[in-house]
């Protein structure tokens, strides 16, 4: 295993990393089948709602919290509000199922061995085991969420794929001041104001013909 912690970030969040994050769309697929989201800047806006006041922040603090922890017990607390905080049951699906594959990926490649966690859980956990910087590992994890959610954006709009590739350029700023505050915030800080968002994945359980899971 190389211990250098961009590589290994990398490979962690890498499209090819077997924890299915393709096939999410976090409802938005609902928003698209709606008409409402049509446009690279209506995605621009959408996704930036969420990393800034929505599941991106949440996640940012649960996996910082999540790498801070100190006791099995203080995990197990974290998860199950993180699964709390999660606004449908499509979304409770979406982070329960990436931590439970992550964390087997990891024990099945000797990297850490740790229960089924919720997503941002399971990943601050093992960046803690792993000795990676906290920093680092938010940063490439909220690059990661918000690319997923361009990627779905691109297939099922669709937007060409410089499009996307533009949409997610100018998150970078978002993502960037969010990594900023991670050592800032805590459980205490958590808050969501992106209503239409966990709308949209309540609706999108009852969608009758569907590209993604959530």
């Amino acid at each position: 295993m190389t211990t250098d912690p961009t590589l290994t970030l990398a490979q962690w969040f890498s499209p090819g990393f077997p924890i299915g994050a393709f096939s999410f769309s976090h409802g938005l697929e609902w928003v698209i089948e709606q008409g409402e989201l049509c446009t690279a800047q209506d995605l621009q806006d959408w996704v930036e709602a969420i990393l800034v006041d929505g599941t991106g922040r949440n996640d940012m603090i649960f996996l910082s919290a999540a790498y801070d922890a100190e006791t099995d017990q203080e995990l197990t607390l974290l998860n199950d509000l993180c699964i709390g905080f999660c606004g449908a049951a499509g979304r409770v699906i979406e982070t329960v199922e990436q931590g439970g594959a992550f964390c087997r990926t990891l024990r099945d490649m000797g990297q850490a061995d740790m229960l089924p966690y919720a997503f941002p859980v399971a990943v601050g956990r093992a960046a803690h085991l792993n000795k990676l910087p906290l920093d680092m590992t938010v940063r490439f994890y909220l690059h990661a969420f918000a690319a997923n959610l361009v990627s779905a954006a691109v297939r099922r709009v669709p937007l060409g794929q410089t499009e996307g590739q533009r949409v997610l350029s100018q998150l970078h700023g978002q993502i960037a001041e969010l990594t900023g505050k991670a050592q800032e915030l805590g459980p205490k800080d958590l808050s969501n104001t992106t209503f239409a968002a966990d709308i949209a994945a309540m609706n999108h359980e009852t969608l009758y013909s569907k590209t993604f899971r959530t």
